[in-house]
């Protein structure tokens, strides 16, 4: 781990809840029937022991995993003002750590990390699905289910997806020399006794480009998305709808032995596995599972007990919502009618055949809605931001519980969808070539006049509970002028109230961060950081080429050309590199051509290249021009991950 977080004391700053904030937060409980208990009853069926005090630390002491941290939520018997009553509920319930019984065989350790981490009694061993986010969370929960269980014995490993949550805390689980041979054919990689571990197709190609290719600007929007320079409390951190925070520990990527690569069903120590891909819904290579041994069904994370994410705020691919809702009807079809449990990767499981079939239609129903929604008011003429503040949800579906707005919201989504099939083009021609933010800002500000007039109004506006129009128009005082502490305290003011509000956690994270620095400074300077070597060690060498050229500032490397024959000796692979005005062109397959150097190294050796390791070049063998491989990398770029957000 690097840095530690900052030591500041965010209460010294914090507003209470405003009259406004505090009616707009009390009319929830006429919005929704708070007596319905269904969803709490389903986060505690199982128990078989809560930890009390639970929190993980590093091993510099650095908090890794607090839940502990939220035992605030017993002092309160209804939502203080200051958080929105349903994601209050929601948070309660997300509080309930430890160790659950799903049915006989089937076990999750809950509130141990965002994900859950899901073990399956096999005829000599356990299947485990999805590991977590970091090794030091996924060993406390492999501890639990050991202090229950005796020594566990693992046979195989099942990745939902390929988000990190889903895989990163592997190595708390198995070490590397535990995992099966990939090289050798299914069934004897179960019979070599070593771990098996079994993804979707295309699993590590999203998982390490995700993580790897966008991964500073997605590292620090997630600081803001998950929270992670807030504490919980009453005016600060509540549950992200989907676990209560984001993990800080070490995260590691073990590639899987096996993909799955079509609807297959696999035996695994005994007990039979239905496999059911879903490419391109909640992540771009997901499946779900059938366990007829059981009647259980795992739905990964496309059914989640929340309204999930068509675009996640930190940033990745919009997701197909027509597909999702797709692939969900389709495991209704598939398992729906043998199903006696449907549990998944994070919050808890739902049982019952018809509740499970209604769960399963509900959630389908909303991504079908937002999808078909959407595009209906696009082939209108209304732009995204005009959609987005016209449609509800049709009133029934919009008081279900397990699909409300937590971590994906109506919003947001309906934006993505937009986005999916018509861009980020409103069609106005006045948008196609915007001034940057702080030139906009300080052209604002000239036609202003005086800003403390602006600021005046601003206030009244406040009193009045225009927080978002409050909001935008001290940004632009901000921007044109980051030393103005009066317009940032005003816009974080804003921010606050507009944080206390919000139903989902997501956005109530973004918005208290944001105020957060514009009172107290970024605070992603010298903050913890998660060490991601062995994200980069699952990348191919074609991976690598890719992310040199990413990390490559072409502006400097446009006179510097080259070509390269690369030789990649452990897996026999061979690359045509040219460079030219500052581009990396890679032809893959490419033999006989004539360069400038031929390179040969292994896979690993490109990336202690690739990683400015200079003892790589000892170990290389490189004909020809020896000085290209040290310009290949010459000129990469670091990425940042505490670039500024709310200020220019």
């Amino acid at each position: 781990m690097k840095g530690k977080k900052p030591t500041f004391n965010p209460t010294n700053v914090q507003k209470d809840a405003t009259a406004i904030t505090r009616k707009a937060n009390a009319s929830w409980y006429k919005k929704l029937d708070f007596t319905d208990e269904a969803e709490k009853e389903n986060a505690l069926r199982g128990l078989i022991e809560a930890p009390t005090g639970f929190v993980i630390r590093g091993e510099d002491g650095h908090i890794i995993w607090d839940v502990a941290g939220y035992d605030f939520l017993k002092q309160f018997k209804k939502a203080p003002d200051s958080v929105n009553p349903s994601l209050w509920r929601n948070t309660l319930f997300n509080s309930y750590a430890g160790l659950f019984e799903v049915c006989d065989g089937i076990y999750q350790v809950r509130g141990y990390d965002m994900s859950n981490a899901t073990f399956i009694r096999t005829d000599h061993g356990w299947i485990v699905f999805d590991v977590l986010m970091c090794e030091e969370d996924m060993a406390e929960a492999k501890a639990l289910m050991e202090k229950h269980f005796g020594s566990l014995h693992i046979v195989a490993v099942l990745y939902s997806h390929s988000h990190v949550d889903h895989y990163g805390g592997i190595f708390g689980l198995i070490k590397k020399e535990d995992a099966a041979d990939e090289t050798l054919s299914l069934q004897e990689q179960f019979a070599s006794g070593k771990v098996v571990v079994i993804a979707p197709d295309g699993f590590l190609e999203h998982a390490v480009s995700e993580n790897i290719y966008a991964g500073g600007a997605m590292a620090r929007r997630a600081q803001y998305q998950y929270g992670v320079h807030l504490h919980p409390g009453p005016k600060g951190r509540m549950a992200l709808g989907i676990g209560l925070e984001q993990s800080v520990g070490n995260i590691g990527l073990l590639p899987p032995t096996y993909v799955v690569k079509t609807n297959e069903t696999i035996k695994i120590d005994g007990i039979e596995v239905q496999f059911q891909l879903t490419p391109g819904t909640e992540a771009p290579a997901e499946m779900h599972a059938y366990f007829p041994d059981y009647r259980a069904l795992w739905l990964a994370e496309n059914c989640t007990g929340t309204m999930h994410n068509l675009y996640t705020l930190r940033g990745a691919q919009v997701r197909n919502a027509s597909d999702w809702a797709k692939y969900i009807l389709e495991a209704e079809d598939l398992f729906g009618d043998k199903t006696d449990v449907v549990f998944q990767s994070h919050n808890w499981p739902h049982w019952g055949t018809e509740t499970i079939k209604k769960y399963m239609e509900d959630t389908a129903a909303v991504y079908k809605y937002i999808n078909d929604q959407t595009l209906h008011y696009a082939n209108l003429g209304y732009t995204p931001v005009e959609i987005a503040r016209m449609l509800e949800l049709p009133e029934k579906l919009g008081k279900v519980w397990y699909i409300r707005q937590y971590y994906g919201t109506l919003n947001h989504n309906i934006k993505a969808v937009y986005q999916r099939y018509l861009g980020w083009y409103d069609a106005n021609p006045v948008n196609l070539n915007l001034l940057t933010p702080e030139a906009t800002a300080k052209k604002w500000v000239e036609y202003f006049g005086d800003v403390n007039a602006v600021l005046e109004k601003a206030r009244k506006d406040y009193a009045k509970g225009e927080y978002q129009w409050v909001a935008q128009v001290t940004k632009e005082l901000v921007f044109a002028d980051p030393a103005n502490q009066e317009a940032r305290n005003l816009c974080a003011d804003a921010l606050e109230q507009l944080g206390y509000q919000a139903e989902s956690g997501t956005w109530r994270s973004s918005y208290l961060t944001a105020a957060l620095e514009l009172r107290c400074g970024n605070q992603a300077i010298n903050a913890v950081v998660a060490e991601t070597a062995d994200l980069k060690e699952g990348m191919t060498a074609e991976m690598m080429l890719d992310f040199i050229d990413i990390a490559t500032d072409a502006g400097k490397a446009q006179n510097d050309d080259f070509t390269l024959t690369l030789n990649i000796s452990d897996t026999g692979e061979t690359f045509f590199v040219k460079r030219t005005e500052g581009v990396l062109l890679v032809h893959k397959d490419a033999k006989n051509k004539k360069t400038d150097c031929t390179l040969t190294c292994s896979r690993m050796q490109l990336l202690g290249l690739m990683s400015g390791r200079k003892e790589v070049m000892k170990l290389i063998t490189a004909e020809g021009d020896a000085t290209v491989p040290v310009r290949l990398v010459k000129y990469m770029t670091p990425f940042k991950s505490d670039f500024n957000i709310v200020e220019p």
